[in-house]
């Protein structure tokens, strides 16, 4: 079986990083030839080519691409511990390290978490953002201690783990005053040919808000996909184009991205799991993220603070019966 040279794996990193051996070269300081040697001694050892020739320059593999996001994830994890031995009060703080899938909503992320901040014992959070499958790979080589996603674990990975479901909540649609004053009529007709940014395939909800819109009957122009869920909102404040979040963060949405509340989704179900190697929850972060998400998020009293406002139309649109009904989402 063939064994990683970290010393090789560095200055692949490196070169990826830089774009050049002769960058690297003097990032190291270590001459260009003792770079290539060692490069040509980490291709041999995976049996792969990691660069090609593209003019003047190289240019990495497909494989070579996928090599450096590892190797992001193991030197920044050196740089972590180096930070720590470094800081003397992170000795008694405890470690707990989050792997948050790209779907999930940042700012329901935020209000889940937050509450392990302040518990009695002091807790240092580590938190890295990916496609679900990458931090669900990394999470039972024991280098994560929970995985945030839109989705239990997928059953393809071949790993021991435990679904926690943390809550759920339908969606809301949204829109940025400017689309907003431009739709006829009332919701959900209002959608239809209206400019949508839609979830990627990789995002849970993407099947069933599919299947509203043919329900509905209606057909808005896609203007755009996107896996990460905070770069579509920043697109939708933008005024790119109507967008969809969880009803349990509606007032957050409007606040933070300035826009307006058009309709409410109730057959679109958004879901928070917690992903863990543990049956039950044990670490103190784990538990008040938890708690926090079942009391807080999506319980009854987080719903009273969650309500989604009224829109606020221009004169000439009028009313849209139906767009924001008196109760903030549907729990689970």
């Amino acid at each position: 079986m063939a064994t990683i040279n970290f010393k090789h794996l560095r200055y692949f990193w490196m070169v990826a990083k830089s774009g050049s051996i002769a960058r690297a070269s003097s990032q190291l300081h270590v001459t260009p030839q003792s770079i290539s040697s060692q490069l040509a001694e980490l291709e041999e050892a995976l049996g792969t080519r990691l660069f090609r020739r593209a003019g003047r320059g190289l240019e990495m593999t497909e494989i070579a691409r996928r090599i450096v996001s590892y190797a992001e994830e193991i030197f920044g994890l050196e740089g972590e511990l180096l930070a720590v031995v470094r800081d003397q009060g992170a000795r008694t703080a405890l470690p707990f390290r989050i792997g948050i899938a790209d779907s999930v909503p940042k700012s329901l992320t935020y209000r889940v978490v937050e509450p392990a901040l302040h518990l009695e014992e002091a807790v240092r959070l580590f938190l890295q953002g990916r496609a679900l499958r990458v931090p669900a790979r990394r999470a039972f080589g024991a280098c994560l201690d929970m995985v945030i996603a839109d989705r239990a674990m997928p059953t393809d990975l071949k790993v021991r783990a435990y679904n926690h479901l943390l809550g759920s909540s339908d969606v809301t649609v949204f829109g940025a005053e400017a689309i907003v004053q431009t739709l006829k009529g009332t919701f959900p007709a209002l959608v239809d040919n209206a400019p949508f940014l839609l979830p990627g395939e990789e995002v849970a909800i993407r099947p069933a808000l599919e299947q509203w819109f043919e329900a509905q009957r209606v057909r808005p122009r896609i203007v755009g996909e996107f896996d990460d869920s905070a770069l579509l909102k920043a697109f939708g404040q933008g005024g790119a184009g109507l967008f969809v979040a969880p009803t349990a963060i509606a007032d957050y949405v409007c606040q933070q991205y300035g826009v307006l509340a058009i309709g409410r989704i109730e057959s679109v179900i958004e879901q928070l799991y917690a992903i863990t190697t543990e049956r039950r929850m044990q670490h103190p972060a784990a538990v008040a993220i938890s708690q926090a998400a079942s009391r807080e998020v999506f319980g009854a009293a987080g719903a009273r603070h969650a309500r989604a406002p009224a829109p606020r139309l221009p004169p000439t649109q009028g009313s849209m019966p139906g767009a924001m009904p008196d109760r903030s989402g549907r729990h689970s």
